[in-house]
C-alpha cells in the first residue's frame, strides 16, 4: 500500500462518486477503478459499495475512512513540525469563523497574520461553535472564532470580547421616538428571534434569555443569523436583538435601543489545538492575545 492508494481512496471516500473523485486527483476514472480495486484485494475486504447510481462507504470502508484521514494528518503535522524546528514559516493556515459575529475580530486577525507571514495562503471556513470544535480537533482547521468554551483535551480557548446585544427597532416603530424602552414595552411587540433548529450557543443564549423575562410567547418569527434578522427587523414586521457592531452597516433604517432592566452580553474567542504545530507556534498565539486586548468591548 502506498500513500497514493490512501489518497485515492479519501477523495472517493468523500466524494462518493468516482467521476468526482477522479476529477478531483486529475486522474483518469478507469485507472482510479482500477486503483481502488487494487487496494480492496490488498486488504481483502470490501470498502465501497458501488451501484450505478451511488458509491457508499462499507462498515470497513468507513474504519478505513477514518484511519486514512489519521494518517493523512499526522504526515502534514510531521511536515509542519519539521518546517517549524527549521525556523521555517508557515504557508497556509485554515480559520473557522462563525461568521457574522466575527465582523469586527476578523480583519484584524488576517491582517496581522498577513504582516507576520507575507507569502501565507489563507483559508477562511465558516461554522458554528460546535462544528468548528469538531473540525479543530480532526485537524482540518488551525484556529477557529468561537463562542465561550472550556479547555478540553489539547483544545484551548482565549477570550477575546463581549458582544453586547442591543434592541433593533425599525424607523417606522413606535418605540423608535421612545425615551426609554422597559421589558413591558416589548410585550405588545412581535419579536424576531434566532431559530432553534441549529441549537448554536447563541441560538440556546437567547431562548432561555427568553424564557426568563417571559418573552418566549412574542416570538413570532424566526431566522438563523443576524443579517438576516436584520433584515426582518428593516422591513417593519418585528423587533429583535443584535449586536452592536450592526450599528456600522451601511444604509440602515432601524435604530438600536438599551432596554432597561435587560443586559444580553455573548463572548467570543478564539480557539486551537495545542498539538497543531501551526495554531501553536508563540506568534499564532501572540497574535491572538493581542485581539484580546485590542478589542473592543460591547
Amino acid at each position: 500500500m502506498e500513500l497514493r492508494h490512501i489518497n485515492y481512496f479519501v477523495a472517493v471516500a468523500e466524494e462518493l462518486h468516482f467521476g468526482r473523485a477522479a476529477n478531483r486527483l486529475s486522474i483518469a476514472q478507469p485507472a482510479l477503478s482500477l486503483q481502488i480495486q487494487s487496494l480492496e484485494k490488498e486488504l481483502g475486504v470490501k470498502l465501497l459499495v458501488r451501484s450505478t447510481r451511488r458509491v457508499q462507504l462499507t462498515p470497513a470502508g468507513s474504519v478505513f475512512y477514518a484511519r486514512c484521514i489519521d494518517i493523512l494528518k499526522g504526515i502534514e503535522t510531521t511536515k509542519a513540525l519539521t518546517q517549524a524546528a527549521a525556523g521555517k514559516d508557515i504557508n497556509k493556515i485554515t480559520i473557522g469563523t462563525i461568521y457574522p459575529a466575527t465582523f469586527g475580530i476578523l480583519p484584524g486577525f488576517l491582517s496581522r497574520i498577513s504582516g507576520r507571514y507575507r507569502d501565507i495562503q489563507i483559508h477562511i471556513k465558516n461554522g458554528t461553535t460546535d462544528s468548528i470544535i469538531r473540525d479543530l480537533e480532526r485537524g482540518h482547521i488551525n484556529v477557529g472564532f468561537i463562542r465561550p468554551f472550556e479547555n478540553i483535551g489539547s483544545l484551548r480557548y482565549q477570550s477575546i470580547a463581549v458582544e453586547r446585544y442591543l434592541l433593533a427597532i425599525s424607523n417606522k416603530n413606535s418605540l423608535a421616538a421612545a425615551e426609554k424602552i422597559s421589558l413591558d414595552d416589548l410585550h405588545d411587540q412581535k419579536i424576531i428571534s434566532f431559530s432553534r433548529s441549529n441549537l448554536s450557543y447563541t441560538e440556546k443564549y437567547f431562548f432561555e434569555k427568553f424564557q426568563k423575562y417571559g418573552l418566549s410567547e412574542n416570538i413570532a418569527y424566526t431566522c438563523d443569523d443576524t443579517m438576516s434578522l436584520v433584515s426582518l427587523v428593516s422591513a417593519g414586521i418585528g423587533i429583535g436583538f443584535v449586536p452592536e457592531w450592526t450599528q456600522d452597516l451601511p444604509n440602515r433604517n432601524f435604530f438600536l435601543r438599551k432596554v432597561e432592566g435587560i443586559d444580553f452580553n455573548i463572548g467570543l474567542g478564539i480557539a486551537w489545538n495545542k498539538e497543531d504545530p501551526t495554531a501553536n507556534r508563540d506568534d499564532i498565539i501572540q497574535i491572538a492575545r493581542s485581539l484580546a486586548s485590542a478589542a473592543r468591548v460591547k
